[in-house]
């Protein structure tokens, strides 16, 4: 069998954590935050496990996570 490529995009933006699970940063914190509330981008730090829904799809993305 072929080796696998990882796919670079899904790389920089999700990691394993020692479980196996998926970490990613939350959206809607990178531009236009003059509108938004400082209670709003306080929850936007930091990271989240990713949904179990979408975990086949980045494990395909990352083969070797």
């Amino acid at each position: 069998m072929p080796k696998l490529k990882t796919n670079r995009a899904a790389a920089k933006r999700f990691k394993v954590t020692g479980t196996g699970k998926f970490k990613r940063s939350k959206a809607n914190k990178q531009h236009i935050l003059g509108k938004k509330s400082p209670k709003r981008k306080r929850h936007l730090r930091g990271t989240v496990v990713v949904d179990q829904t979408n975990e086949n799809q980045i494990r395909r993305m990352l083969p070797y996570a």
